[in-house]
């Protein structure tokens, strides 16, 4: 007579495995396709560069600390594992963008959230977040590990810390790579409020729960058209 909690063990195991193959499956994809983005993306990019410089005086590149993943959680321990790390974030990294405001934009504001019609965005700077260009460098970060294609997108610390005091599920968001888009991204808008942020925050959350390569390729797809109706940006 096989026990309960046999059962439960083996479902467990069963869904370990499935996990793992996944996480395989997703890595495969993202170094694939970084890889082949860059090489597409290039001519492009230099182009875009050029513009870039006749438009606004600057760096080309923007790099800034996010949190990323929080690898002890998103090994799921267990529930004491979870209480042990319930207040801790991911691991920070550089993230690498093309710049798309104005040079020292937050000098005189300290970290403010992006709005839809930023006045510090330059010219080629809303085309750029219209069309998701400005992500283009992250590609490297995918490479690297840092990022994936798709999954929530990093935040800066100072923000992380703000946010995990007004919404308690905030830190879970950690347990999944960050990602170049995600679910939030193409169902919601900027973050512009607490409010906008808890409703991100949910579509997040069911990612982490949920997130499969079947949900990653949607979600991908949904990107696509979200670019191609020029709302990236919004």
């Amino acid at each position: 007579m096989i026990l309960p909690s046999e059962l439960i063990a083996k479902h467990r195991r069963s869904e370990t495995r499935w996990d793992q193959l996944n996480a395989l499956l997703k890595r495969c994809v993202d170094v694939v396709s970084s890889v082949i983005g860059m090489l597409l993306l290039f001519p492009v990019l230099a182009i875009v560069v050029l513009l870039m410089k006749l438009d606004s005086p600057g760096p080309i590149f923007y790099a800034q600390e996010r949190i990323g993943l929080n690898r002890r959680r998103s090994r799921k321990g267990g529930a004491e594992e979870e209480r042990r790390h319930s207040d801790s974030f991911g691991q920070p990294f550089t993230i690498y963008k093309l710049r798309s405001m104005v040079v020292d934009a937050e000098r005189h504001t300290g970290p403010i959230w992006a709005a839809a019609k930023d006045a510090r965005v330059t010219r080629i700077g809303r085309f750029l977040r219209n069309t998701r260009l400005d992500e283009t460098p992250q590609l490297w970060n995918v490479l690297r590990g840092e990022m994936s294609l798709v999954g929530p997108r990093p935040e800066r610390p100072a923000f992380v810390t703000s946010l995990a005091e007004s919404l308690p599920e905030y830190p879970r968001r950690y347990d999944a790579r960050p990602g170049i888009t995600g679910l939030a991204q193409v169902k919601s808008q900027y973050d512009s409020s607490i409010e906008t942020v808890n409703r991100k925050l949910q579509y997040d959350l069911y990612y982490v729960r949920h997130g499969r390569l079947l949900l990653d390729l949607k979600i991908m797809a949904a990107t696509v058209k979200v670019v191609a109706r020029g709302e990236g940006a919004h």
